[in-house]
């Protein structure tokens, strides 16, 4: 097959998912053998329209809101239904005033932003441009993280527009937090009932038959995590840090496990022990008494160590806190006009501060019920399997600070920095469709990733040099001091003398009178970062979402404008292309 053909194959499966690529093969292998034995190919059934099909929309930053539509979808089409699943953005917006009837799962990132492959999407729902949509029947499932203020804003403002656009629910807004099954499970099942009653369910479609069953391979998930054996976990910061950021290495062997670099490494995580005796003193409760929630009865100590979350704050937390102590004060801090006094407290607090200032009459019972469940944690891979083998690299800064009078620890890093090598870290592999290199390696890459994020760049320098990719590749990065914490420095050095990294520039902000970080590095070296943009490259960016993110996007526009000739709102426009294209990539948290 001649290289063209090539090309537009590739072209036409990128995206799919590996069962979706499977169905292809069968489908091809099957055609094959009809033109092998001269039979007619098999009809092609005229394709649904828009009004005959359920349209599944799924706006992404970590993979859950594509894991939940796309179980969705599965199960509309199980049921009989003509499903239409569309990433937010491969939609396209003029097929939005034909809709009759629409599904929407999506996220909301940090103070309600959108996910990146939204962004285009929402911009038009909410904005002047929107058509008038009296014959859609829709309904909107927002995900989110109920430790921010503005918890599923996303998700309420599409809800609310499209009711504004004259569009009718046929069911009610749905919003998850971090525990996501325990609102969409039974979110879907009601959804998927009344999509059934206004679309009418018909027989499901047959399907292609594989002509050779495909091997089977231990499949392992966030539901079923693969116990990792730990290989190395080494500090890679020196011994005065201010933090210790560990460098780990995993096993994979056994666990029919793979990942590219972009994806993430899901870690289930434990609360460190001196946390949970924390909390068991200062409730003065038995960690061996136990306690029933949920139909389990477990021991308390159990509760608090492996099932619930004990350093992040939220919404609904606060509001028991505020009922059993009758604290008022507390109880005003969910109003919506003290959102910055909210977000400062989710920020700068941990639940344990909130029960020393606001104590109650708890049972084992009642705490363990106002408790999140605890939740796996994302890390951007480190390595790139083609090298690594079966093996996956990770981060990590362990969190360990002094607040407010106590010390505090992080759940996933404390539990991370004390594995050793006769530990095994339950893990699954998230899949980051949109922070992928370039298929075309000609192209140049422009990578920023101050402190850990750094990490997925570590594993992009490796799969460009063992590809033999020929576009340039460079890399920003910054922390705090160049002598204890320029992450993997020697990786890095050797990777310039060896041609794998074309440019290196560092910002370390506590080495001088005055900070430099990394966006004062993109504006000094403006002119050509914007030249190798113009030049087709990608650019991508990993790290804080809350400050460093943004102000790298403001740098960027003050680059179009310095050396683009642009006004503030074509620079705009510029990057949304860019974002749109998939040139312009996060992976932000």
């Amino acid at each position: 097959m001649d290289s063209a053909r090539l090309l537009a194959l590739e072209r036409l499966v990128e995206g799919l998912s590996p069962a979706e690529l499977y169905w292809v093969a069968a489908w091809s292998a099957a055609r094959a053998e009809q033109v092998l034995r001269g039979l007619p190919g098999i009809q092609a059934q005229p394709a649904k329209a828009l009004n005959d099909a359920l349209t599944i929309i799924y706006g992404s930053q970590t993979g859950q809101a594509k894991r939940i539509a796309t179980q969705l979808g599965e199960r509309a089409e199980a049921a009989g239904l003509p499903v239409r699943l569309v990433r937010a953005d491969a939609y396209s917006q003029r097929d939005l005033a034909k809709e009759k009837h629409l599904v929407v799962v999506i996220s909301t990132q940090g103070d309600a932003e959108p996910p990146d492959d939204a962004r285009g999407l929402v911009e038009y729902v909410l904005g002047k441009r929107a058509p008038k949509l009296p014959g859609l029947r829709y309904a909107v499932l927002g995900l989110g993280d109920s430790s921010y203020p503005q918890f599923c804003a996303i998700g309420r403002q599409l809800d609310e527009r499209l009711a504004e656009l004259g569009a009718s629910r046929f069911a009610p807004l749905g919003e998850a937090d971090v525990d996501i099954e325990a609102v969409a499970g039974p979110w879907a099942d009601h959804a998927l009932e009344q999509a059934k009653k206004v679309l009418g369910a018909q027989p499901p479609l047959a399907r292609v038959a594989t002509l050779q069953p495909v091997p089977s391979r231990a499949i392992h998930s966030r539901e079923r995590p693969f116990a990792a054996p730990v290989l190395d976990n080494q500090a890679i910061v020196a011994r005065d840090a201010a933090r210790d950021v560990r460098h780990l290495e995993l096993s994979l062997e056994g666990s029919g496990l793979s990942y590219q670099p972009g994806d993430a490494v899901g870690v289930w995580p434990q609360n460190p022990p001196a946390l949970v005796q924390q909390w068991l003193s200062l409730l003065q409760m038995d960690g061996d008494q136990l306690a029933n929630h949920g139909g389990r009865s477990l021991p308390l100590r159990q509760w608090l160590t492996n099932e619930r979350e004990l350093t992040r704050l939220s919404r609904p937390l606060i509001a028991a806190l505020a009922d059993v102590s009758g604290d008022e004060g507390l109880a005003q801090l969910l109003r919506p006009d003290q959102s910055r006094a909210l977000s400062t407290l989710l920020t700068e607090h941990q639940p344990i501060d909130l029960w020393r200032r606001h104590p109650g009459a708890w049972s084992a019972e009642e705490l363990v019920a106002a408790l999140r469940p605890l939740t796996p944690r994302l890390y951007s891979i480190a390595s790139s399997q083609k090298v690594v083998g079966d093996e996956v690299h990770l981060t990590v800064a362990t969190v360990d600070y002094l607040a407010h009078g106590e010390r505090h620890w992080g759940a996933a890093s404390s539990f991370i920095a004390a594995a050793s090598d006769e530990r095994r870290l339950p893990i699954y592999i998230e899949a980051n469709e949109r922070f992928r290199l370039p298929q075309d390696d000609t192209r140049d890459v422009i990578m920023i990733g101050p402190g850990t994020g750094v990490a997925p760049f570590r594993a992009f320098v490796q799969e460009r040099r063992e590809t033999g990719a020929r576009g340039r590749n460079w890399l920003f990065f910054g922390n705090r001091h160049f002598t204890s914490e320029f992450l993997y420095q020697l990786e890095w050095q050797a990777a310039l003398r060896n041609g794998s990294l074309h440019r290196l520039d560092l910002a370390f902000s506590r080495d001088g009178a005055s900070k430099i970080y990394v966006q004062q590095r993109l504006r000094e070296q403006g002119r050509e970062l914007y030249a190798w943009l113009q030049g087709g490259a990608h650019l991508y960016v990993c790290g804080d979402s809350n400050h460093m993110a943004k102000d790298v996007h403001a740098a960027l526009i003050d680059v179009a404008i310095a050396h683009g000739g642009q006004s503030p709102e074509q620079a705009k426009a510029w990057l949304g292309e860019l974002l749109q294209q998939g040139r312009y990539a996060r992976d932000v948290y």
